[in-house]
């Protein structure tokens, strides 16, 4: 699925999904094609019951995605009415990823620049490997970060990182990434891919349905409102599932939980 040059590959082994994002020769950077097959194929496994886990991915091991193609920048960012359609579908594509209610693992080897940053900060958790590099150097390109893709980033790592990162330029390693909170974890390089599957297996051990209720409690809790009183009561919902009735049992005879999901 995709555009001319890039694409969006899909793959699936037992409840864990694969995307990739592929783009030869240009270190996986996203054409428009790519960004609307994004948001189609997010949009699609978000409401697919089978997956339990989805992990988002760079295609080889040089880069997660090195940004926007910038050949296409002077055919689709070439008036305002391009541009806002191009971004506009780039936001869509990010918010599916965010909308996404199955756990997501950004798996991230070579390059995460621009809106390769912007993909894998929408992800629930970033797996990254030692010699991966970060940042958004588009100060020496000349334009500015849309508001809605910057929104991402703000969400994880805050006004500080986020201006740090704009008004520098700068590319991040792994380990100033991490202790800025843009990713979750850094391993070897080549225990990248074992780790970001193996955090997915663990992920699908679980109940599906307790990881999709604290996917939605965690961006709930983030808004300055209290809870209400039939929130409260609907973060117990879980009494009612025969994944709770089930790993009640489970526990209780020793045994390893069988979760469907209900």
């Amino acid at each position: 699925m995709g555009g001319v040059t890039g694409s969006i590959l899909c793959t699936r082994e037992a409840a864990i999904a694969t995307v990739t994002l592929a783009n030869p020769g240009k270190r996986n950077a996203l054409d428009l094609a790519m960004w609307r097959t994004l948001a189609a194929v997010l949009s699609e496994l978000s409401g697919d019951e089978q997956v339990r886990c989805v992990v988002l991915r760079g295609d080889g091991e040089q880069a997660f995605a090195a940004g926007g193609d910038i050949d296409e920048f002077l055919s689709q960012r070439d008036t305002l009415e391009r541009a806002m359609a191009y971004h506009e579908q780039a936001g869509a594509a990010l918010q599916a990823v965010f909308d996404c209610r199955h756990p997501t693992i950004a798996l991230v080897q070579g390059a995460c620049i621009g809106g390769g940053l912007e993909i894998a900060a929408q992800c629930d958790l970033r797996i990254c490997g030692e010699s991966a590099r970060f940042g958004a150097p588009i100060n020496k390109l000349g334009f500015s970060m849309y508001p809605v893709e910057m929104a991402s980033l703000l969400r994880l790592a805050g006004p500080a990182t986020v201006l740090e990162i704009l008004l520098e330029g700068r590319i991040l390693g792994s380990g100033e990434a991490l202790s800025k909170g843009l990713v979750t974890r850094v391993v070897s390089d080549s225990e990248v891919v074992p780790e970001a599957y193996a955090s997915a297996r663990r992920i699908c051990e679980g109940a599906p349905l307790v990881a999709r209720w604290h996917k939605q409690w965690v961006r709930r809790l983030q808004h300055d409102r209290p809870l209400g009183e039939q929130e409260l009561r609907a973060s117990f919902a879980f009494l009612d599932s025969e994944d709770y009735r089930e790993g009640l049992s489970a526990f209780r005879e020793k045994r390893k939980p069988q979760f469907t999901g209900r």
